[in-house]
Formats: structure tokens, C-alpha cells, sequence
């Protein structure tokens, strides 16, 4: 039941957000684009990262071809968005039951509901579609089982991460060792699996980064080095500290009320927060976009380990405090989701009004053919990519489309038929329609 509601919920925020033009990364159209030549039994070729570039070159994420069957009865993005809502629901039903198992139905359910409200998960459905959603479940699964003290299931369920995203054989080797450790005093077997899945995660991921992806690459490189801090370990620890312990804040208080620092499980979040906080790339440090879902399950299902740990404790206080818990990250939750987060937006009545804006643009984009040639801004990707081929503002690599979309705001005085020449010297462009904030150039020349 709780799933079904998360799920309905999250469905609905992320649809409503696409309807009404609110898409916030070129990400959407970038995994429909490989969605969609998985779906056509084609390379996946994502243009949006310039014209040609195989995505298995920038992530390994070749778990997005899953969702081609689905996406070849219903071709849009919005089947992108469902399947991610209804895979990060799905993470709410190993979480709550491994909750319920523990600590009862009462204080469970109230941990089962707390994940399903929590912060990074909603911040990931604002972020339209993400790989990482694959990942969310596999986790929570693997967690439940590793609770249940079933070493080879968790292992099983872990290793499919390797096929998510290149980071995550390392996040695969963390819950290996945690499962190693849990599993030294009663079973053998599983501690001598628990290392092969280790070594195998960390050689994946290895790999991955330094033969998978360059062999993909057009350059022959991981684009993403360039992102790792240069200054040493120390120096890239104390780049925008202050964001990172804000983040950690987040992370360990309203989520777990610190008390999750008493399971071994959190070790398992070790690998993305490293890779994230040595970064020299600040988007990576705060809570915003989907950065911190994988963290989620994670966190849970530590804190219903550390309530089981800490109630059987001879400390009155600590036994006193972690039978609270439950309530009180659930009230947070709550309390977040009705003011700050995004699913608050359900309760604004003006979420389900769509402004006058979203149908003069749906009206200027009908007017670009299928299967042009389209440049295009944030807002127009997702809306094109299901029947054009459509590439960055700026990313063409010299390739000159038929036609380019440019958002407009109050008050440009720009004339975007510059730009276009700017962007393609010797070709000329004449405005076609504008409307909704979009500006459409068609080629001429």
C-alpha cells in the first residue's frame, strides 16, 4: 500500500512537471535518446553530447536498455519518468519490510514512510529521469537480505550495479566487506563470496573507467577525470567544506537522528560520498538534483539496524532515544515534504493549471517536422527527442541543423538570427514562430 502511494505520488509530480515545461536537465532527453536506439535495436547514440557520441563512452550505464520494450509501445519521455517512480517506489517495500521485521509494524512502517519521503529521494524525482534509479532498489533489496543474515542474496542482488553506473562496483565492494564482516561468525561460505564479490566490484569498476569507457569514448578517455579535484586529497576534502558538512547534516540528522552511525551498514555509502566530495565539481557537494538518492536506502536501513542494535542496549537513555526514532524522522519527513520539498508542490493548486505559455510552445514545437535536425535550449530537448534528432545549444560540432530553438525572456533585446550566425558561420537562418518563451529559426541556407 505505502508503495503503491509513493508511487502515485511520484508519478504524478514528475508528469505534472513535464507538462508544464519544467524540465530541469538535458538529462531526460539524453537517456531517451539512448532509450530510444536501444528500443530500435541500434547503438545507443546520444547527439545531445554531440553528433555521433556513444553514451557507453561518457557512462556505463548499459542497465537503461531494460526500459526499451517499454519505451517501443509508449515512445516519450514520460515512460521514463514512470519507470523511475515506479522503481524508487518498489525501494520502499525491501526498506519497510526489513523495518517491520526488526521493529515492529508500527515503528516500521513509520521508517518505510520516512524513506519514501526522504529528501534525496524526492530531489531525484525533481530531476526528471536518472540511471541511478536502478540502483536505488538493488540496494534497498540487498540490504534487506544482508539484515536477514542471507550473505549470498545480498551479494546477488549487489552485482547488478556494476551495469548501472562505472562508480558503483566500488559501492558494490563496501557492501561486500559489511557483508563479510556480518557473516565471519557463522558463515564461511558467505565470507569467502563476500570477498570474490568484493574484488569483483572493485575490478569492475576499475575497469570500467580505464578500458570500457575509453574504449567507447571518441577521444579515448573518461571525460570525468577532469572533474576529480587536482590539488591533493586534503586540499579537495576542505574545497567548499562548509557545503559538504551541510550536506552531511542532511544526511545524518533528519534522515536518521545521527543514530544510524551505530550501523556498519552505513559503511556502504563510503564510495559515493568519497568520489562526491573529492570532486572539484560543487554541484556534487550540496543536496540538490538526485546526487544523494543511492545514499537513501542506505541510510534507512542502517537506522532500522542501529533502533535494533540500540534497543537491546544496557544504556537507558540510548535504548529510551532509539525507540523515539522511528516517530521522529517520520515527522521530519513530513514536516519537509509539506513546506520545502518538492512533493509540496501537490498540495499548491496552481501545480494542476497549466500556463498559458506551455500551449504556445507545444504549438511552436508541432511545427518542426519529424526527423530534423534541431538545436535546441533545456526546455524544448525532452519535448523533441521521441521524433527529431536534436542536439545542444553550441554542441554541434560543426554540424548545421534545419532548425534552432532559442528561449527567450521579458525583455531580450538580442536578435537570436545572430546568434545562429554566430553559431554557424555561412548558414542563414529566418524566424519561423515564437511563442511560450521559444524562439523557432529554420534554415535557409
Amino acid at each position: 500500500m505505502l508503495a503503491a502511494v509513493l508511487f502515485a505520488a511520484y508519478t504524478l509530480l514528475s508528469v505534472l512537471r513535464y507538462a508544464r515545461l519544467e524540465t530541469m536537465s538535458w538529462d531526460l532527453g539524453i537517456f531517451e535518446q539512448a532509450v530510444r536506439a536501444y528500443a530500435h535495436l541500434q547503438a545507443p547514440v546520444v547527439d545531445l553530447k554531440g553528433p555521433g557520441t556513444r553514451i557507453l563512452g561518457d557512462h556505463f550505464s548499459p542497465v537503461t536498455a531494460l526500459l526499451a520494450p517499454f519505451y517501443r509501445l509508449f515512445p516519450t519521455p514520460v515512460t521514463l519518468l514512470v519507470a523511475q517512480a515506479a522503481l524508487f517506489a518498489l525501494s520502499a517495500v525491501p526498506v519497510t519490510r526489513a523495518s517491520v521485521r526488526l521493529l515492529g509494524p508500527a515503528r516500521g512502517l513509520a521508517l518505510g514512510a520516512a524513506y519514501g519521503l526522504s529528501w534525496g529521494v524526492q530531489r531525484a524525482v525533481e530531476f526528471d529521469f536518472h540511471e541511478i534509479c536502478f540502483a536505488v532498489p538493488l540496494l534497498a533489496f540487498a540490504l534487506e537480505a544482508l539484515l536477514r543474515r542471507r550473505t549470498r542474496a545480498a551479494l546477488l542482488w549487489a552485482l547488478p550495479l556494476v551495469l548501472v553506473k562505472e562508480d558503483l562496483g566500488l559501492t558494490l565492494a563496501a557492501l561486500a566487506c559489511v557483508a563479510a564482516w556480518r557473516a565471519r561468525a557463522h558463515d564461511r561460505r558467505g565470507v569467502r563470496l563476500a570477498a570474490l564479490a568484493a574484488a569483483f566490484g572493485t575490478a569492475a569498476s576499475v575497469l570500467t573507467f580505464a578500458v570500457v569507457i575509453p574504449a567507447f569514448n571518441a577521444a579515448g578517455d573518461y571525460d570525468y577525470w577532469s572533474k576529480v579535484a587536482q590539488a591533493g586529497p586534503g586540499a579537495a576534502l576542505t574545497d567548499g567544506l562548509g557545503v559538504k558538512l551541510a550536506t552531511l547534516g542532511w544526511l545524518l540528522v533528519p534522515t536518521t537522528g545521527l543514530l544510524a552511525l551505530r550501523s556498519p551498514l552505513l559503511l556502504v555509502a563510503l564510495p559515493t560520498l568519497g568520489w562526491r566530495f573529492l570532486s572539484g565539481d560543487p554541484h556534487y557537494w550540496s543536496t540538490d538534483w538526485h546526487y544523494s538518492a543511492v545514499l537513501m536506502p542506505v541510510l534507512a536501513l542502517a537506522l532500522a539496524d542501529a533502533v535494533d542494535l540500540s534497543r537491546h542496549s544496557p544504556r537507558p537513555r540510548l535504548r529510551a532515544y532509539a525507540l523515539q526514532v522511528p516517530s521522529a524522522v517520520l515527522a521530519a519527513a513530513l514536516a519537509l515534504s509539506v513546506t520545502t520539498l518538492p512533493l509540496a508542490r501537490l498540495a499548491e493548486p496552481g501545480t494542476y493549471r497549466m500556463p498559458d505559455r506551455v500551449a504556445a510552445a507545444e504549438r511552436l514545437f508541432a511545427g518542426i517536422p519529424d526527423g530534423a535536425r534541431v538545436e535546441a535550449d533545456v526546455a524544448p530537448i525532452a519535448r523533441l527527442t521521441s521524433r527529431c534528432r536534436v542536439f545542444w545549444i553550441g554542441g554541434t560540432r560543426g554540424l548545421v541543423p534545419d532548425w534552432i530553438v532559442f528561449e527567450s525572456s521579458p525583455g531580450d533585446t538580442g536578435d537570436p538570427r545572430e546568434e545562429a550566425r554566430r553559431l554557424h558561420p555561412g548558414a542563414e537562418f529566418v524566424r519561423a514562430d515564437e511563442g511560450g518563451g521559444f524562439v523557432l529559426l529554420r534554415r535557409v541556407t
